[in-house]
């Protein structure tokens, strides 16, 4: 079972990469991905925040 220190980084590491992929989408126009990725990115960035996690060097997108 993983403890917290692994949860947390599995949950930045998919932080950083839902913003890849969000930047990607913005750069094809692809509206719909964009969307799609931006709730996981928003839900993924409220659990970091309540875990007490500075997002500041890690944001990218700042949205």
């Amino acid at each position: 079972m993983p403890n917290g220190l692994e949860i947390m980084k599995a949950a930045i590491d998919d932080f950083k990469e839902i913003q890849e992929y969000m930047l990607l989408a913005r750069e094809e126009n692809a509206e719909k991905t964009y969307a799609k990725l931006k709730k996981k990115y928003l839900t993924l960035k409220a659990i970091l925040n309540v875990a007490g996690v500075n997002l500041t060097d890690i944001d990218e997108l700042k949205e």
